[in-house]
């Protein structure tokens, strides 16, 4: 018998490889990378940030945060400016041209994710996330 638990596992990462792998395509198309592309859609979304609450909600690493701010102001795409309560802290603001190409990008993204996720039903889809909601809270609690 399958161990389940690690069945899951592998199930649950092929899947999110699978779509990261579909999202990369997307992203190569528009010369960005999938964590130049978690800070934009954050800012784009959220609208002007510090470094610490864009790292807080990005997933990925913090030792690459730098590098990726960095490159995405050399591209245009983002500003970074210090801020004015906290000498100490950076603001990053999104431009007009990182506006333009995130104006392009998302919903093109947004549209691959929806298309994979067609297969599912909307119950399959309510019970999936709960499911998922109710797994991070108790992981959450026993990070505690």
């Amino acid at each position: 018998m399958k161990d389940l638990d690690l069945s899951i596992f592998i199930g649950m990462s092929r899947t999110i490889n699978y779509i990261n792998r579909e999202s990369d395509k997307i992203f190569y198309k528009y010369d960005l990378t999938r964590g130049q592309f978690a800070v934009l859609e954050v800012l784009y979304n959220k609208g002007p940030l510090t470094i610490g609450c864009v790292q807080d909600l990005v997933l990925t690493t913090g030792g690459n945060i730098p590098v990726i701010i960095s490159n995405l102001e050399k591209k245009g795409y983002l500003t970074r400016c210090r801020d004015k309560s906290d000498r100490r802290k950076y603001i990053l603001t999104i431009t007009e041209s990182g506006k333009k190409l995130m104006y392009k990008v998302f919903p093109e993204n947004k549209n691959s994710i929806k298309s994979i996720m067609n297969s599912l039903s909307e119950k399959d889809k309510l019970n999936l996330l709960e499911i998922l909601q109710s797994f991070r809270r108790d992981i959450s609690e026993k990070t505690k």
